[in-house]
């Protein structure tokens, strides 16, 4: 952001009464805010990069607030995310903030509060060094503009559900992570101890990743969950 322009908010809000009050204060706080309605066209000017900040409703049209925000992180998009829900409970916050948001705020609020945020979350960001497009754990890289896997210098072909698995496993790198943060992180959804969505897409990605002759990177910790680290 130039340091002279004035900074760019984009609201995506589809109650218009809301919308109009979070225009107006941010306007007041000395703001340029585009708004958007509906969901799709939401995620449309977010992944453009546009913006310094965006408020995004955690329920709309088309397409919600989570979907918008994973989708966002997933292409390397780091314009901060201020979530703003009338779903008040600690586990929707902990999704949204899990999902990729950086703050979250609850339905109704304070207007003076809500640019206050942003301002904070913008000057975190703007301290902060630019955020790398390529992660990467020992000999294993994921390049997240161009979606392309790498071990051991051999491209390494997922599929999305894998990809976006071994996304969340390397941004943990190091961490335990228990079947329930996994299956909520992937899939959006509370758990179902019933299913067995991680075993398969698990077992398919190791074969993938830890192939014979390398060094295992994805290991189940008995009792607890999986980790992905480096070999020591």
């Amino acid at each position: 952001m130039n340091a002279d322009a004035m900074p760019t908010v984009l609201t995506i809000e589809d109650d218009e009464t809301t919308a109009r009050e979070i225009v107006a204060e941010l306007e007041r706080s000395g703001f340029s805010v585009e708004w958007v309605a509906d969901g799709r066209q939401g995620l449309i000017r977010a992944v453009s990069g546009d913006f310094d900040a965006i408020t995004l409703d955690r329920m709309l049209p088309r397409l919600d607030g989570l979907t918008i925000v994973t989708v966002m992180r997933n292409a390397g998009i780091a314009t901060p995310v201020l979530m703003i829900s009338a779903l008040s409970d600690v586990d929707e916050r902990v999704r949204g903030l899990r999902a990729g948001g950086d703050d979250y705020m609850t339905k109704p609020f304070a207007s003076e509060e809500l640019s206050a945020r942003l301002e904070v979350l913008m000057r975190r960001r703007n301290g902060a060094p630019r955020q790398t497009a390529v992660l990467a754990v020992a000999d294993l890289e994921i390049d997240l503009i161009s979606r392309s896997v790498r071990r051991a210098g051999a491209e390494v072909r997922l599929m999305p559900t894998e990809f976006k698995l071994l996304e969340f496993m390397m941004r943990n790198s190091g961490q335990v992570l228990t079947r329930t943060m996994i299956f909520e992180a992937i899939w959006g959804y509370h758990f179902d101890p019933g299913t067995n969505l991680i075993d398969v897409h698990l077992g398919r990605l190791r074969k993938k990743v830890d192939t014979p002759g390398l060094p295992v990177l994805i290991h189940t910790v008995r009792g607890s969950g999986y980790a992905l680290r480096a070999p020591e």
